[in-house]
């Protein structure tokens, strides 16, 4: 790191030789570390109290008749150097979280801090200097990226926008960049269609990396690839962050990946944050319910690690429209604990152990916060329980010797389960490795 040459524009550092960029020391805080180790990190961003409401108009005067609350009341802190993962099912507020944040949409309410500096309503004017601190992967590789513009004008694009020359030119640094995204040089003069999805997604790195940004956020920059690329864009993540100090906010729908490359993950749930916590807390003893059921879906590949998870829980019906959200605790109506309690009175997200932050009344893992209430019955319908732990009845039982683990002892093959789920196309062998 300290033999790169790097320029420096407002104290940016733009290397021009090697791959590496010259970073403070602030920002150089190890990825994965304990809570106590995030706690004790300055804080980047601060959100308290975001709101996100999108007007519906109707009638020949365009007249309000009602919002869509998106994102209705969220308070978060990301540290120096941690990874923030956010989780949660479609049309919670994730990716809408992710744009107030950086300010591509405007809060209807709430306040902003970055780096200690209130963004909320900054202008045009006031947020341009602030883009070289903030930078967005976003979702989707193919609409992100202009079809009529090479690569080197799309990755070279935040260099014209700021006023920033690196030293060797633009050429040589957009060069560099594609190098340390693991891309061809020899690729500035291609058009976006001349590449794959992986491809391009690396091309959406790049271009965010331009500037030497201290938070990256990244909306679900792995959804829109298959398996394979999907491990290689998030171990390029991991190796970014390690190398460059990064913060990153990442907006995932992949339970798997979110773990792997988070330092705390928050839960959303129909605008609402409902869970906060380091990975191996919530992974381990989840709280909230909504968390449980969205935790017990993960699948276990493994044949032989079936027996780990025991259940399945299956949430009856669909998520409440965010038009008009139920009162209460927004999840009563698909919790098998609601109270009603549950349905008069919203929970405040609150620390039950350091470091876990949860918005229930009647808490998993954790003492009831509203004990002697009694559950309603539609609770006790709200959801289904299926048992995954118990082989196939088309399945033979293992003979016990360890020759017929797969259940194909007829094949001839002689293999072991492990054999079968290496020659699976479902088997996460070419993914991220915890």
């Amino acid at each position: 790191m300290s033999e790169d040459k790097a320029v420096t524009s407002d104290n940016k550092g733009v290397t021009s030789e090697g791959k590496g960029v010259d970073v403070p020391a602030q920002r150089s805080a190890g990825h994965g570390g304990p809570a106590g180790d995030t706690a004790s990190r300055e804080v980047l961003l601060k959100v308290t109290g975001l709101q996100k409401h999108f007007p519906i108009k109707k009638g020949l005067l365009q007249r309000n008749a009602g919002a869509v609350k998106a994102v209705d009341g969220i308070d978060f802190e990301v540290h120096s150097g941690e990874t923030l993962g956010v989780v949660g099912e479609s049309g919670c507020g994730k990716s809408t979280m992710g744009r107030l944040i950086t300010r591509l949409l405007e809060p209807t309410a709430g306040q902003i801090e970055f780096d200690g500096k209130d963004i909320t309503h900054l202008g045009v004017g006031g947020m341009r200097p602030m883009r070289r601190d903030m930078q967005m992967i976003f979702q989707d590789p193919y609409s992100s990226l202009n079809p009529r513009h090479t690569i080197g004008t799309i990755v070279g694009a935040p260099f014209k926008l700021q006023g920033v020359t690196p030293d060797g030119g633009v050429k040589k640094e957009v060069q560099r960049l594609l190098e340390v995204v693991g891309l061809n040089p020899e690729h500035y003069n291609r058009y976006p269609h001349e590449f794959s999805g992986g491809q391009r997604q690396r091309i959406g790195i790049a271009r965010a990396l331009a500037l030497n940004p201290r938070l990256v956020v990244a909306d679900e920059p792995v959804s829109a690839l298959d398996v394979s690329i999907q491990a290689q864009v998030v171990n390029l993540l991991d190796d970014l962050q390690a190398e460059l100090g990064l913060t990153y906010v990442i907006i995932a729908h992949d339970l798997s990946v979110v773990r792997h490359v988070s330092d705390r993950i928050a839960v959303m749930y129909l605008g609402k944050i409902v869970e906060l916590a380091d990975r191996e807390s919530l992974y381990k003893a989840p709280m909230h319910p909504y968390t449980k059921a969205l935790l017990s879906a993960v699948p276990i590949p493994d044949p032989k690690r079936r027996s780990a998870k025991s259940e399945r829980i299956l949430l009856k019906g669909d998520v409440p429209s965010p038009i008009s959200p139920p009162s209460g605790c927004r999840f009563h109506t698909r919790c098998w604990k609601a109270t009603e309690v549950c349905r008069t009175q919203e929970p405040p997200l609150v620390a039950l152990k350091t470091g876990h932050q949860v918005a229930c009344h009647h808490p998993e893992n954790a003492p009831d916060q509203v004990p002697g209430e009694t559950v309603t019955a539609a609770a006790r319908e709200a959801i289904e329980i299926v048992d995954v732990s118990k082989p196939a009845a088309d399945e033979p039982e293992p003979d016990g010797n360890g020759s017929d683990d797969n259940g194909s002892g007829d094949n001839g093959s002689g293999g072991t389960a492990a054999d079968g789920a290496a020659a699976s196309p479902d088997t996460p062998e070419d993914g991220p490795k915890e």
